[in-house]
């Protein structure tokens, strides 16, 4: 098939020093590719963006029956996929990424898999841009040899010629809260988040849906799953991006093109038939843009955005896909509701808002949509 018509430096490689404290750590280990692809897959769960709200992530997967009381697997045979975006702007990224690291060998003992897809925040941490790290993130790796550790930090990465102004030393410790340290060893390099975002895809399909966390742009449009793959765990290990540019931090690319969410469905209809041709799937998942409040289809259900506002940030929003022998719901509040892939979304979404607490945004889409449809 023809081509279809339709940077961020991390901070460590920015310092003037680079070969002491976090640096030394900087080993960038391989992992090996895992399987991307998936068929016969009678139960999907697909859970959108989290932002370091773990209570809210536990409800959903309660919800969606795949963990019990005690967040323990129970979810069988079913096929778990979270889209990305586990950290930043909210305090629990650590316990969601612990929770979804456990439960994988659960499920894969079930029978079940769960998919922690990356998303631009797992890349934003991993390649050392850090703008939007909740400060209780920090906290979560705080511990007894923190003081210490920023200490170090202190002597080996701050500018020595200004180590005396105190407004500098100020702003410095602000940037570089007790558990910046930790955080970063962990996320970087051979760090334990570091390794498990790097052996996590950033696009799967399971039966005749693709799932990804931002989207397919026009320039990858011709790409394959296995090379998407590939380029983003080459990014994510710090080694020197391709001519062509590097994936993961690309506005096309996989983790942060919009366009599936956001441009007009009559301009990009022909790029959505290509991307689905290309890629052999009846429809595309997608999380990074937030919806009005729940499950939203796009380009009469060929594109399912499922970034409801899970996370407090985002206004706590609880809703989830789920796609049970190829009917697909919405897991909306922990009611399931038939999710149309085609015609007419009012009706489902009025059914969606009735479930939501004052105030909702949800609510007052649909009041905008209805008002749009009177005569």
């Amino acid at each position: 098939m023809g081509y279809c018509p339709c940077k961020l430096t991390p901070y460590f490689m920015r310092s003037p020093v680079r070969a002491t404290l976090i640096l030394a750590l900087l080993v960038a280990s391989r992992v090996a590719p895992g399987q991307d692809v998936f068929t016969g897959v009678s139960r999907i769960v697909a859970v959108g963006d989290v932002h370091g709200d773990y209570e809210q992530l536990v409800t959903i997967l309660r919800q969606a029956g795949v963990i019990d009381a005690k967040a323990r697997w129970v979810g069988g045979r079913t096929h778990l996929v979270q889209t990305g975006d586990i950290p930043d702007r909210g305090p629990d990224s650590r316990q969601a990424m612990e929770l979804l690291m456990a439960l994988a060998p659960q499920a894969l003992k079930a029978g079940g898999r769960v998919h922690a897809l990356v998303g631009n925040h797992e890349a934003m941490n991993v390649l050392g841009d850090l703008r939007y790290v909740h400060p209780g993130e920090y906290e979560a790796f705080r511990g007894a040899r923190s003081r210490q550790l920023q200490s170090r930090a202190w002597n080996v990465l701050s500018d020595s010629a200004r180590r005396n102004d105190e407004a500098y030393k100020a702003q410095w410790f602000a940037e570089h809260p007790l558990g910046w340290v930790e955080h970063r060893m962990a996320f970087e390099g051979n760090g334990r988040y570091a390794s498990w975002i790097r052996g996590n895809p950033a696009a799967v399909k399971i039966n005749d849906y693709l799932f990804v966390h931002g989207g397919i742009g026009p320039r990858y449009v011709d790409s394959s799953l296995a090379a998407l793959n590939a380029g983003v765990r080459q990014a994510l290990r710090g080694d020197a991006p391709p001519p062509e540019g590097n994936i993961a931090e690309d506005p096309e690319g996989p983790l942060w093109y919009r366009g599936l969410a956001t441009e007009d469905e009559a301009v990009l209809a022909v790029h959505v038939d290509c991307v689905l041709a290309r890629f052999g799937v009846a429809h595309v998942v997608i999380g990074h843009t937030v919806t009005p409040g729940t499950i939203l289809p796009r380009f009469g259900g060929k594109v399912i955005m499922i970034d409801a506002g899970l996370s407090a940030a985002y206004g706590g929003q609880s809703a989830a896909l789920v796609i049970e022998d190829n009917a697909a719901f919405a897991l909306h509040r922990g009611v399931r509701l038939p999710l149309p892939l085609g015609g007419d979304l009012f009706g489902y979404l009025k059914a969606a808002a009735a479930l939501d607490p004052t105030p909702s945004r949800l609510r007052q889409y649909v009041e905008q949509l209805a008002a749009a449809r009177a005569p």
